[in-house]
């Protein structure tokens, strides 16, 4: 433990959803759900306004949408995320070379070893100018923790949401953790809760009272003892800045069960597919090639085959991801696939598997003009691979809600909803000073395209241009006041469209909405 609270922990607050109503003005205090559209998608993110109806991430989204109808209901935009987070990490490295990512939105920052903090004033100091450069760069909100550890850290940001800072003094922490309940514990899941409470302890101060010896019977020596060092407040785990990757893997939920033993091959061939993408971008290779399904009565099953060395042929992955579902009975329906690569490593093996000359036999087909058969139904760019249709959807897909399209003569806008040939669009950009007007076309409309995602805060030179078109003063209405923004369109939300699993939790499908 440390005697300064110089370990900061970052949570960006509603990361997903607060990116989306930063990036839509008319969005902007309304209730956003993002997320998988599908009957069997689920939350990925709510914003705070959508939260005080209960809806809250990694609930089934037919659920959101029973407790919040008005909503907005969005697709996930990852390349708009990953680039905010680029950005926000990039702030955190300027404190310190010891930031330790946790996701997108959340890291651990060691303030002493990049000389930004020694003691609590200058930790507090360096929080809050950490809050306003991220709010200056991105235009959103994270909130703060600064503690003598990573575990009391954690707790102190979730205690500063939103759009806050709290620093604990070291000393502090039996006194802030004893009337804490136990599930506030790093490792203290629902099942160890429950275990814990039958032997009368909910509280933290009540782990620490119990002692070492009683909670290692409980929970045998390594969770035990562990359990009772936090319990008292002792976590000595450093920051570390490289985390090694343990696996690779991309799964699909699909909105309808699929039954036909070819598409599920398809289906398990692109997943491969996919996860070889995701490998490489890594830089690495793995030798366990993993298979997971989930049957239609939620038994879920998981095979995997060790290959003799490490690869990152995409041909060897799918022909080894295929072999492992031949063991696997799928009579009844799977509502599940994943594929993963464990065993990861830095080189590539040379392959020797005759898979491998199959493969090469495929695209040379390929490149005959032969399609393969899992590019069926398929569109290209993210957020594809969307699961649950047995034939190639309907053209209105092509638009998921909420992702951004340009117009040739409306400019920039993002997708409202779409459906029976036509598609929504609201045309405003992050910086606009009023909720975009409302157009609908056509899909297949040759003027309108998909669009890449704005800077959530203006490029100098739109921000200055903005400034010089408003208008000197306003007319004031009777009263005296100035006038409201227009009225807006009867619809404000987005309505379903296409879904993609990208991130853990998240899967594709349809649905509708407007706030």
């Amino acid at each position: 433990m440390r005697t300064a609270p110089t370990i900061l922990h970052l949570d960006m607050d509603a990361f997903f959803a607060a990116a989306e109503q930063a990036a839509k003005p008319s969005l902007r205090g309304k209730p956003v759900v993002v997320g998988g559209l599908g009957p069997r998608g689920v939350v990925a993110t709510a914003s705070y306004e959508a939260r005080r109806f209960g809806v809250h991430s990694a609930m089934p989204m037919a659920q959101a949408r029973r407790l919040a109808p008005n909503a907005a209901y969005l697709v996930p935009r990852f390349s708009l995320y990953r680039a905010v987070s680029e950005q926000v990490m990039e702030l955190l490295g300027r404190l310190s070379p010891l930031v330790e990512p946790l996701s997108l939105d959340e890291a651990f920052v060691d303030l002493e070893a990049g000389g930004s903090a020694d003691d609590s004033a200058s930790a507090r100091a360096t929080g809050e100018r950490l809050r306003a450069d991220i709010r200056a760069v991105t235009g959103l909100t994270g909130s703060v923790g600064l503690a003598g550890s990573k575990m009391l850290a954690k707790i102190a940001s979730e205690q500063a949401k939103p759009d806050g800072l709290v620093l604990l003094e070291p000393g502090t922490e039996r006194e802030l953790l004893g009337p804490m309940s136990v599930r506030t514990l790093p490792g203290v899941g629902p099942a160890t809760g429950e275990h814990l409470r039958r032997a009368g302890m909910t509280t933290v101060a009540d782990l620490a009272e119990a002692g070492e010896d009683e909670l290692v019977r409980l929970l045998g020596r390594a969770h035990g003892a562990s359990l009772f060092r936090m319990a008292v407040g002792h976590d000595d785990r450093p920051v570390v800045a490289e985390r090694d990757a343990k696996s690779v893997s991309v799964e699909d939920t699909f909105d309808v069960d699929l039954h036909d033993r070819v598409r599920v091959r398809i289906e398990v061939e692109r997943l491969a597919e996919r996860c070889v993408q995701r490998l490489r971008s890594s830089g690495h290779s793995g030798r366990t090639i993993v298979l997971k399904v989930r049957r239609y009565d939620f038994s879920t099953l998981t095979r995997s085959e060790t290959l003799r060395g490490p690869t990152d042929d995409p041909a060897v992955v799918r022909e080894a991801a295929g072999r492992l579902l031949e063991a696997v009975d799928t009579t009844g329906g799977v509502r599940l696939l994943g594929v993963g690569v464990t065993g990861l490593a830095d080189y590539t093996q040379e392959d020797l598997f005759a898979q491998a000359a199959a493969g090469e036999q495929a695209e040379a087909g390929k490149a005959d003009g032969d399609p393969e058969p899992h590019e069926t139904g398929e569109r290209a760019g993210e957020g594809a691979g969307t699961a649950g249709a047995e034939q190639q959807p309907p053209a209105e897909r092509r638009w998921p809600a909420g992702h951004d399209v340009r117009h040739a003569e409306y400019g920039a806008g993002w997708v409202q909803g779409s459906g029976v040939g036509r598609v929504t669009v609201r045309f405003e950009e992050p910086w606009s000073r009023r909720p975009g007007r409302v157009r609908t076309f056509m899909v297949d409309d040759p003027d309108l395209e998909p669009g890449d995602p704005l800077p959530l805060v203006a490029p100098p030179a739109t921000a200055d241009a903005a400034q010089s078109s408003r208008p000197a003063s306003r007319p004031k209405s009777r009263s005296g006041r100035e006038p409201g923004p227009e009225p807006e369109s009867p619809s404000d939300g987005a309505e379903g469209s296409e879904g993609s699993e990208e991130a853990a939790g998240v899967s594709g499908g349809s649905g509708s909405s407007s706030p």
